[in-house]
């Protein structure tokens, strides 16, 4: 393999590109938008260990979590920092949650730590609300997700001889064996074209991802909003007894013990996350709609209920909001951890990962490249994660001039 067609500029494309080009090859990554606006750019930045489920979403975390770091050695300009997490309990039965999740055999490999409420104001002293234990993920990391893909495709084009070529403003619109054609007419060949189409399910990606009884994905939207910056320093990202509902780690006994949620929280899907950026604001979310049209406005009841949940665990007001957004991530409707399928002879269509895209990155990446016969991995990694899989196409086009 020689050259590598890259389609998508978001954190699954960019991290194609990276891995491609670790491996030696040429690559042209094509881009429909200037740069990236879709959920690479409209998420926490959480590397996010603590949450995923036990065996191989566990194991394809770490993964990307060791190639986070050795992304930053190269790529200062992501901006990662290995911080943990402390996600908060604020009666008994999210409490005894947390101690379930704490006493489970992966426990050490994610971190884990059972706080309390002292403990976790030690380890995070802007916390001055009121809630009954804490457990921390010492594994967790954070980027800042509006400059991972600048960042990394101004480290892809440094150098003497860069073999990287950036073609933003490019929409593809037909695929052949080993290529793709863009709006304007080009075709961009190589040994293998990777699809990274993020949202998008129609377009190039339409037909491969809607044949058969059930799509293999479906949208997901969620609501974010940025702070000013916050007077003090968090040391850890933090989520509220929500999120124990939510991540597949905290699906034990005791969650059936969960009180319900608040209607204004249960009506949108909300849990509480926060994440201090760089620059002292606060990113501050998230909601989960799935039926699908989606509005195009955002619902300022579920900012409400955010910002209090944020104010009443810091025991602190929040600084003047200064954006709101709302963003449409592509996620599995199966089991499967996303969707990997083969369109095309040398054509392969990568998408679904859910809120697990920006933390699983790297490895989805490196995995992508194992499985086409090129692995690049140090002893004791572990091979490709499950995936769903689907047959090649049989109506696509004959490789033409």
């Amino acid at each position: 393999m020689e050259r590598v067609v890259v389609v998508g500029g978001g954190v699954l494309g960019m991290t194609h590109a990276l891995a491609a080009r670790r491996r030696g090859f040429e690559v042209v990554q094509l881009e429909r938008e200037p740069a990236p606006r879709g959920a690479s750019v409209r998420n926490f930045g959480l590397i996010w260990v603590s949450g995923r489920a036990a065996g191989a979403e566990l194991d394809l975390a770490l993964r990307a979590r060791a190639l986070w770091e050795e992304i930053a050695g190269q790529v200062p300009g992501t901006g990662f920092r290995a911080s943990p997490s402390l996600t908060l309990a604020t009666g008994d039965a999210e409490l005894s949650l947390l101690a379930e999740a704490a006493a489970q055999p992966d426990a050490a490999a994610r971190g884990y730590q059972l706080l309390s409420p002292d403990d976790c104001r030690g380890v995070n002293g802007a916390l001055h609300g009121e809630f009954t234990g804490g457990l921390l993920g010492g594994r967790d990391a954070l980027v800042e997700p509006r400059l991972v893909p600048g960042a990394l495709r101004t480290h892809l084009a440094g150098g003497p001889a860069p073999r990287y070529t950036w073609l933003p403003g490019r929409e593809a619109v037909e695929l052949s064996a080993h290529g793709v054609r863009d709006h304007t007419g080009a075709w961009h060949r190589g040994d293998l074209v990777i699809l990274c189409p993020g949202a998008a399910h129609t377009g190039i990606a339409g037909p491969h991802l809607a044949a058969g009884a059930r799509p293999p994905v479906r949208r997901v939207r969620l609501q974010m909003m940025q702070t000013g910056p916050f007077p003090a320093r968090l040391t850890t990202s933090l989520a509220d007894g929500d999120s124990l509902r939510y991540y597949p780690a905290y699906d034990l006994p005791a969650r059936a013990r969960l009180a319900p949620q608040a209607p204004a929280a249960a009506r949108v899907g909300a849990q509480l996350l926060l994440v201090q950026r760089l620059d002292g604001g606060l990113t501050i979310g998230d909601t989960h709609e799935y039926s699908e049209p989606f509005g195009f406005d955002v619902d300022e009841d579920a900012y409400d209920h955010l910002r209090a949940r944020a104010e009443a665990l810091l025991g602190a007001g929040l600084p003047r909001v200064r954006r709101r957004w709302a963003g449409v991530y592509s996620m599995v409707t199966g089991p499967e951890l996303y969707h990997v399928s083969a369109p095309a002879a040398g054509v392969v269509l990568v998408t679904g990962p859910g809120g697990r895209g920006m933390t699983c990155a790297p490895a989805i990446a490196e995995d992508t490249f194992t499985a086409a016969g090129h692995p690049l991995a140090p002893a004791g990694r572990e091979g490709p994660a499950t995936v769903s899989t689907a047959t090649a196409d049989p109506a696509v086009p004959e490789d033409r001039a």
